[in-house]
Formats: C-alpha cells, sequence, structure tokens
C-alpha cells in the first residue's frame, strides 16, 4: 500500500480514536477532501487546471485531493507537469478513472497514491502519436517507457526472501507501465508482443494497477474505509469560462474578422473612433486568453505589434506599397498563427509541428479573407440601406437657414480626368488641369500616377475613379 494511503487510514484512525478519548457527545473532526475533474485532452488548459486545484487546496489545508479522469490523452508536456506536480506534492492525491485513462491520462494516474476505477473504465495505450494519430519515432517512446517506468517505481517495492530466493515485489510493476507504451514488451501472463498493453478495471484491480472499484467519489472513499470526511469541488470561476470560450477555434476566428475588420472601416474613415477601438479591444481579447493558457509567447505578441507598426508606417507615411506593407502583413499572420500553436510541437518532428502550423495558419488566412470580403460589401451597402439610413445624416442644410456652403468650383471637375498625385487609400491627393485637389477613391485604392476620372463631387469632397483614357499630367 502507499505511503500517502497509509497516511490517511492512519489519520482516518486517529480521528476515530480522538473522538471516543473524547467522549460520545464529541463528534469526530471530519476528512476534508478536495476533488476536481480533468475531463478533457490533456493540454495546458488541463495543466492549469490542476495548479489552481492545488494552489486552492493547499490554501483550504485539505487531507486529500481525489481527482476525477475521464481522457483519451493529450500533449505530453502537459502530462509530465501534471505527474511531477502530483509526486512532489504532500497531500496524498489519489484518481478515480471515470471512464477512460488513456496515453498521457494513464500516466497521470500511474503517478498518483491510489487508483479508483469504474466498472467498465480502462488505463493504459500510452503510446505517444503525433497529430495524425501515427506513432512518432522510438526516441519519443523511449522517453515515454522510462517516464512510465520511473512513475511506477516511485509508489515502491516489497523485498521478500524466500529460501535462498530474494523476491522483488512492486507496487506497481514497472514493466507494466512499460508495456503500456511499448507493444514490443512482453509480461508474461498479462501482455502478448505485438500489443499496447490496456487493462480493464478488474484487470487492473487483479495486477497492482487499482485499489478498488466505484461508482463516485463517496463510493472511493468507503472502499478506503474513510466514514466521516467533507468534499470541497473545485469550481470554475467565470474568468475560467471566459478563457474557455475566448480559445474555441471558431470565436478566435470571429476575434481575428472584426480586428481585420475594424482596420478596414478605420482607414475608410480617419480619425480614432469606434472601429479601430473594436480592433484594439479584439487584439486583447485573442491574444489575452492563449498568453494566460501559456500558448501565446512574448516574441508573438512583439511580431504582432511590429507588424501592426509596419502596416501603419507603409499606410500613412511612405507612398506606394511595398516592402515594409507587405513585411507587417506577414508579421500579423505569422503572430496570430503562431499564438494557437503550443510550443511542444516544435520539440517533435518537423512534419508534426508544419501539420499543426498550417491547420492554425488556414483559420487565420480564412478569417482574414472573409473579413474583408465581408466588410467590403458591407462599406458598399451599409449607408444606403434603408434599415441602417438613420446612421448617416441626411437633413439639408439650406442656406437661408444660415448655413455657409462650400466652394463650388470643384463641381465643375465632374466629368474631368487627372492624375493620382500620391496614393488614394482612399483619400489622397489628385491632379486636374494644373491644380491639386483633395479626393476620395470611390472604389479600392488608387496608386501614385495612375490615370483617374472625377466621378462626382458631394458635400465638399471629390470622388474619383481610375480612368483607363491618355491624360498625362500637364
Amino acid at each position: 500500500m502507499q505511503r500517502k494511503t497509509i497516511y490517511i487510514l492512519l489519520l482516518t484512525a486517529l480521528m476515530g480514536l480522538s473522538a471516543q478519548h473524547a467522549g460520545e457527545e464529541s463528534a469526530p473532526d471530519k476528512l476534508r477532501v478536495y476533488t476536481f475533474d480533468i475531463a478533457e485532452n490533456i493540454a495546458p488548459p488541463a495543466w492549469r487546471l490542476t495548479q489552481k486545484a492545488f494552489e486552492e487546496a493547499e490554501s483550504l489545508k485539505v487531507d486529500l485531493i481525489i481527482i476525477r479522469m475521464n481522457t483519451y490523452g493529450g500533449m505530453l508536456n502537459a502530462a509530465d507537469s501534471i505527474r511531477t506536480k502530483i509526486l512532489n506534492n504532500r497531500i496524498p492525491v489519489w484518481v478515480f478513472i471515470d471512464n477512460n485513462a488513456a496515453s498521457a491520462g494513464a500516466l497521470i494516474c500511474i503517478a498518483c497514491d491510489s487508483i479508483y476505477m469504474r466498472p467498465g473504465a480502462s488505463i493504459g495505450a500510452a503510446t505517444v502519436v503525433d497529430q495524425a494519430g501515427e506513432v512518432v519515432p522510438d526516441k519519443y517512446q523511449s522517453f515515454m517507457r522510462s517516464m512510465m517506468r520511473a512513475t511506477a517505481e516511485t509508489h515502491g517495492r516489497d523485498t521478500i526472501v524466500s529460501g535462498n530466493d530474494t523476491i522483488i515485489r512492486w507496487h506497481r510493476d514497472p514493466k507494466i507501465a512499460e508495456a503500456m507504451v511499448d507493444p514490443s514488451i512482453y509480461v508474461e501472463g498479462i501482455s502478448d508482443t505485438g500489443k499496447v498493453l490496456t487493462f480493464t478495471t478488474e484487470e487492473a484491480e487483479r495486477h497492482g494497477f487499482c485499489e478498488g472499484q466505484a461508482e463516485n467519489i463517496e463510493e472511493v472513499l468507503e472502499q478506503a474505509h474513510v466514514e466521516s470526511y467533507e468534499i470541497v469541488k473545485y469550481e470554475a470561476t467565470t474568468l475560467d469560462k471566459i478563457i474557455g470560450l475566448l480559445l474555441n477555434p471558431i470565436v478566435s476566428g470571429i476575434l481575428i474578422m472584426i480586428l481585420v475588420g475594424g482596420i478596414y472601416f478605420e482607414l475608410q474613415s480617419p480619425g480614432i473612433g469606434f472601429p479601430i477601438a473594436a480592433a484594439a479591444l479584439a487584439a486583447i481579447l485573442y491574444f489575452a486568453p492563449h498568453y494566460l493558457e501559456g500558448l501565446a509567447q512574448n516574441w508573438e505578441l512583439v511580431i504582432f505589434i511590429l507588424g501592426l507598426t509596419l502596416i501603419a508606417v507603409e499606410i500613412f507615411a511612405i507612398p506606394g506599397f511595398g516592402v515594409a506593407g507587405i513585411s507587417g502583413i506577414l508579421l500579423v499572420i505569422t503572430a496570430l498563427t503562431m499564438a494557437m500553436v503550443d510550443n511542444i510541437v516544435f520539440d517533435w518532428e518537423w512534419n508534426i509541428a508544419f501539420a499543426e502550423v498550417v491547420k492554425k495558419f488556414v483559420i487565420v488566412v480564412t478569417s482574414m479573407f472573409l473579413s474583408l470580403i465581408l466588410s467590403l460589401y458591407l462599406g458598399k451597402q451599409l449607408f444606403t440601406s434603408k434599415v441602417f439610413a438613420g446612421l448617416a445624416l441626411d437633413r439639408e442644410l439650406d442656406t437661408d437657414e444660415g448655413f455657409l456652403g462650400v466652394e463650388s468650383q470643384p463641381g465643375e471637375l465632374v466629368g474631368k480626368t487627372g492624375i493620382a498625385e500620391s496614393v488614394l487609400r482612399p483619400s489622397g491627393k489628385v491632379f486636374i488641369d494644373g491644380e491639386i485637389y483633395d479626393a476620395v477613391s470611390e472604389y479600392g485604392y488608387i496608386n501614385k500616377d495612375e490615370k483617374i476620372r472625377v466621378l462626382r463631387y458631394m458635400q465638399g469632397q471629390l470622388y474619383v475613379v481610375k480612368d483607363d483614357k491618355e491624360n498625362p499630367k500637364d
């Protein structure tokens, strides 16, 4: 029986003795049991949850931690972090396998002081695979085998001397733990070569990888002969729920769309306003949860800000669209993509990392493309639609009421052609009949020195389009 489990049983017995010593009228102190669930893939969120749960358990000074486990596995680095936290924790940690503890989940369970399983549950199948489910090279399997073996060994062994023979009996056989990773390992009477080992509840109990069967946490405590206890459950905070929502790939894609759309509309109507504020808020909501969960790193935030800076310099300071603008777009896409990728993938083969990066890249680029298409559509329809007519000022300002008109001479330029004096994005300068005027491109951007034609004049503003007819600058 494991060291910390013995501690729990002794503590329970001492509580009972203390109560009897004090008299029948005194009720025994209750064993404080802290529980939390790992019912998801083993990834940075599960590691963050474990850290928070253990910190709260420490602050509450509980006597026992029980993890309710139901997972098909996940990331090895996150599993190793949780395993190490359990092994180094001063409070005993038990696990209740409520259906599955496969792969990385098996490693975590073997680290616990006691394992209880629901009838029909399973534990094992810890072979390391990539994102596509393919078995990775043996150097990774070797590392996983050693971790499983070392974890099983931490629970001790009994040395039995029988005549001239010395028998070593492990509480959790390290060879069995290795067989859960490597199909080539043969354990007599348990596993055949060529098959990765997975235990059912009864098999795990028979071979020392399960202390008992139970339907719930309460039955786990009954199996351990703990009669007087108080259960404290971990409750996810509002922040945890918000972070979980924002990490959803669909929500991340929507935030990217708002970010791109906000920048587009701000360029269409210069001046700090709602569009740029929406873009800034979307950027914060995108990066903050990824950063808190350990996905986004400092360098990704830096290249995102640098990318936005280069785009701003290209738009407002450098004529044309060249190296600065293209570099800025590439940096922004890179930052948005890499913020969604856990850095552990780069510890694997390059093709594994490449597949994961491509998957996130497709999400980012698709979201940006959809945002641009939607922004172009809304930019043209928003203020012409009757639904949104109230968003635009349509009242006539008559001079009879004291309103002053603007100079009417530019109105005579409608239909005339000229040259773009600067880049129109969409605002800029145009050269017509020897004069320079402020103008706005009606559709898209117009590069410097391209031919233009005045389409209309409204409220003191020239609106121009590209013109293919010959019209050299005078």
